[in-house]
C-alpha cells in the first residue's frame, strides 16, 4: 500500500503531516510512504530525515500517483485532487463548511475523505483529536504573541528601582485553547481572570490559579442541560454578564479570545467600545479571527492599533509553532488510521459502521456523504 504526504500550499501553513518518527510507525502497518520533496523544511524535518525514517522522496504532484491514502494538514488543490486515484482515502482538516468546492471535487474524484475536525470527542478518540492538539498550542502561542506585543514584563519584579506590577490578562473561553493560555500566562507570572458561558469552566480555571469572571444567581445554578450544554440564559442575565465583563475588560493589559462555535461565526464578545475603554498599551490576541473574530475591531492576518490598543489577529497559529504542531498532529493522524488496517493481511479494512469513521467521514462513493454538509 502506497502512502502519500504531500507539500502543503495554503498560506502561512507551515506544518507537515507526518514525522520521522510517525513515517517509521507507517511503514511497519505495512505503508510504503512516499514525502513530496520540500514537505517538511519549514516544520524542520528534511528530505533526508524522512528518507532515513524509511520514506521515499517524490517530486511535486508525483506523490499522490497511485497512493491508497493520503495524509494533509489542509485542503489539496484542485491539481493535486485531479491526481489522486479513484478510491483513495484523505485525511486531512478539510474545513468542510467553508470549502464546498473542495469537498464536490474529492467527490467526483472517487476520493474517501476524512475531515479530522469532525473526529468524535469521544474517550476512544482522544489520541485522535486535532482540533485539541492544534488548539492546546493555540492557547500557549497566543501567550506568547500577546507577550511580545505588550510593551511591559508579565511578572511582578522587585528591583533597586522599583517594582514591577504583574499584567493582568483576561481569557475568554475555557475549551482547550483557553485553559493552556491560561496556564502559561499563569507560568510568565500573570495576575490571570476568565470567562465561560459553561458554569461547570469555573472550578477548571480555578485548578490553574486563576479567577473565574461570571455572574452567579439562582440562574446560573441550572445553567447546563444533562448532557452537558449551556443553556440558553435570560436577556436580564446577558445584560448583567455584559456589564461585568465590560467592566472587567477595561481593567486588563492583555484579553485573549477563544470562542469559535463549528460551522458558524465566530461569537462577538469584545465590542468596539470595550475596546475603546481599555487603556494604552493593552493587547488583544484574538484566536478566532479566521472565522470572523471575537473582537469587532480585528482584522484577519494583519496586527491592528485602535487608540493604543494592539488587536493581534495572526491567522494559523499552530503554524507559528510548527514543529511541535507537525508532530502532534502526525500523530492523531497515525493514531486514526492505525485501526483501519488489517495487522494479519497489512491491507486496509475500512469499517463504515465505526462510530470514529461515520461522524469524520465526507466523502464517499463519489458522494457528500456528511449529514451535516448535505444540500
Amino acid at each position: 500500500m502506497k502512502l502519500a504526504i504531500g507539500k502543503e500550499t495554503a498560506a502561512a501553513e507551515k506544518r507537515v503531516a507526518a514525522s520521522p518518527e510517525t513515517v517509521r510507525k507507517l511503514t511497519a502497518l505495512g505503508f510504503d510512504v512516499c514525502v513530496e520533496r520540500g514537505a517538511g523544511l519549514t516544520a524542520a524535518v528534511t528530505d533526508d530525515m524522512f528518507a532515513q525514517a524509511g520514506a521515499k522522496i517524490a517530486e511535486g504532484s508525483d506523490v499522490y500517483k497511485d497512493a491508497d491514502v493520503v495524509l494533509r494538514v489542509r485542503n489539496p488543490l484542485a491539481s493535486e485532487i485531479s491526481a489522486m486515484k479513484s478510491g483513495a482515502l484523505l485525511l486531512a482538516q478539510l474545513a468542510p463548511y467553508q470549502e464546498k468546492d473542495t469537498l464536490k471535487a474529492l467527490a467526483a474524484q472517487g476520493v474517501t475523505a476524512f475531515a479530522m475536525e469532525f473526529v468524535p470527542r469521544i474517550t476512544r478518540a482522544q489520541t485522535m483529536d486535532v482540533l485539541s492538539s492544534q488548539a492546546n498550542l493555540a492557547g500557549y502561542r497566543a501567550v506568547l504573541e500577546a507577550a511580545a506585543a505588550f510593551g511591559r514584563a508579565f511578572p511582578m519584579m522587585m528591583t533597586a528601582a522599583g517594582t514591577v506590577p504583574p499584567a493582568k490578562v483576561f481569557v475568554m473561553g475555557a475549551g482547550v485553547a483557553g485553559l493552556q493560555a491560561i496556564a502559561t500566562a499563569r507560568r510568565l507570572g500573570a495576575t490571570v481572570s476568565a470567562t465561560d458561558v459553561r458554569p461547570a469552566a469555573k472550578e477548571q480555571v480555578q485548578s490553574l490559579g486563576a479567577s473565574f469572571v461570571m455572574v452567579e444567581n439562582e440562574e446560573t445554578k441550572a445553567a447546563e442541560t444533562s448532557g452537558g450544554y449551556a443553556k440558553e440564559m435570560s436577556d436580564d442575565y446577558k445584560r448583567q454578564q455584559a456589564e461585568l465583563i465590560a467592566e472587567t475588560i477595561k481593567k486588563q493589559d492583555v484579553v485573549i479570545t477563544t470562542a469559535l462555535i463549528p460551522g458558524r461565526p465566530a461569537p462577538k464578545l469584545v465590542t468596539e467600545e470595550m475596546v475603546r475603554s481599555m487603556k494604552p498599551g493593552a493587547v488583544i490576541v484574538d484566536l478566532a479571527v479566521e472565522q470572523g473574530g471575537n473582537c469587532a475591531l480585528s482584522k484577519a492576518g494583519e496586527i491592528v492599533d485602535v487608540n493604543g490598543v494592539t488587536i493581534v489577529g495572526h491567522l494559523n497559529l499552530p503554524s507559528r509553532i510548527a514543529v511541535d504542531a507537525s508532530a502532534l498532529y502526525a500523530r492523531n493522524l497515525l493514531n486514526f488510521l492505525t485501526p483501519l488496517v488489517d495487522k494479519e493481511t497489512k491491507a486496509l479494512k475500512l469499517n463504515r459502521e465505526d462510530d470514529i469513521v461515520k461522524a469524520s467521514m465526507v466523502t464517499d462513493g463519489g458522494q457528500i456523504v456528511h449529514p451535516q454538509l448535505q444540500g
